[in-house]
């Protein structure tokens, strides 16, 4: 599918234009659109000392093309932190790229053909979509309930491809922890079972971590790549937790994925400065401290929101309860228009992000997105009775 002014933007900021955002740049506007980290918690002082540091400490090193020493600091660094979700890579298996967008895309020219399919979550991150698209992929789309993507239907699907013997995906798109939009995460019992089809019908899974570490309770599972490293490919970033400006995020996968993603980047890696100052910092930092302080916010956040959903729409809107991440996804009854309800909601100050880019078919979807990592609590409140006010001003026009 060739890029239109139409379709859906690689950027956040972007789409939040093609769903009819005009009135962010009122500064009284309260924005639950953003899915973005909360300003005051990102690491300016320590990324100021880490870069004066890391470029005292390699000089011009920091400037050529394969940079300094922090490449490799960030490749070492990573692959021992992502032990926690029972991740065991060698070196050869790991790319680092510039975000996890890039990681999707490598994914999507390595193991695509124009017409092949892919298998993704409905609803699930509407960027991903557009790069699937664009690689020229037929997308069919499978639930998400409370616990996840329904892997029973997957394999009902799997089953039924094969014996009608219609094609199976090249691979299946999921983000286990936090999914971005509806914030629900996947048990452990529907992750080994994902991972244990994918190794049985032989296709990938694209596992897309970037909540990962955002966990507000309970304890981190495993990923879906501890229990089939063979068939999986796991995208990593810093942009939800040191910030999506340095643009850097890693893919940990079979060392042939890898080398084809590398030779596709022309082994050109993302900027050796900002590795140099991340490889810096992750090494004289405390980023469990920083993880911490992130989720203690978030957390504080999360709950105010959800509260306030529950004093102003009582029964009118569900939702899955996140035990991280950024997102809180609200199901309205169906009749609802979350288009209009989205163009009302602006016009009484509050950007939100209605639910049809999240789906490969597209449409009107009767939800909304609402980010509750940017805004402060009161921001949130205010925002969600504004929200309120607009539901109630749609529902007595149906």
């Amino acid at each position: 599918m060739n890029g239109t002014k139409s379709d859906y933007s690689f950027n956040e900021s972007i789409i939040l234009q093609h769903v009819g955002r005009t009135k962010i740049a009122n500064p009284d506007s309260v924005n639950l659109s953003f899915g973005f980290p909360a300003p005051d918690l990102l690491p300016i002082e320590a990324l100021n000392h880490a870069a004066s540091a890391a470029l005292i400490r390699d000089n011009v090193d920091a400037l050529h093309y394969t940079g300094g020493k922090g490449p490799e600091l960030v490749k070492r660094w990573m692959l021992q932190r992502l032990r926690k979700f029972g991740i065991e890579a060698d070196e050869d298996c790991y790319l680092a790229v510039y975000g996890a967008n890039q990681g999707i895309e490598l994914a999507a020219r390595v193991l695509l053909n124009p017409g092949e399919t892919v298998w993704v979550e409905a609803s699930t991150y509407f960027n991903a979509l557009h790069m699937f698209r664009y690689a020229g992929a037929e997308i069919e789309g499978f639930p998400v309930d409370h616990d996840g993507l329904d892997v029973d239907r997957v394999e009902s699907a799997l089953k039924q491809a094969v014996q009608s013997g219609g094609a199976l995906p090249k691979f299946i798109y999921v983000m286990p922890n936090f999914q971005n939009p509806t914030g629900a995460s996947m048990p452990l019992e529907r992750r080994r079972r994902l991972a244990e089809l994918a190794k049985y019908y032989n296709i990938f899974i694209l596992e897309d971590d970037a909540y990962g570490e955002l966990r507000f309770e309970g304890a981190h599972l495993p990923s879906v790549y501890s229990f089939a490293p063979e068939r999986v490919i796991y995208l990593g970033t810093f942009s939800k937790t040191l910030g999506p400006g340095l643009r850097l995020g890693s893919v940990i996968a079979p060392n042939e994925v890898i080398r084809r993603m590398r030779c596709l980047t022309l082994d050109s890696p993302p900027s050796p400065v900002t590795q140099e100052i991340l490889g810096w910092l992750l090494y004289n930092y405390d980023y469990d401290a920083q993880i911490e302080r992130l989720n203690s916010r978030y957390r504080a956040r999360r709950d105010a929101m959800t509260d306030a959903v529950r004093s102003e729409f009582g029964d009118a809107a569900a939702y899955t309860r996140p035990e991280g991440g950024f997102f809180l996804w609200l199901a309205f009854p169906r009749e609802t228009d979350a288009g209009q309800l989205h163009r009302l909601a602006e016009d009484r100050g509050v950007s939100v992000v209605p639910g049809n880019p999240f789906y490969a078919a597209g449409g009107n979807s009767p939800f909304i997105r609402l980010c509750f990592s940017y805004c402060g609590e009161s921001e949130i409140k205010r925002g969600v009775k504004l929200l309120g006010q607009a539901y109630f001003e749609h529902l007595n026009k149906l």
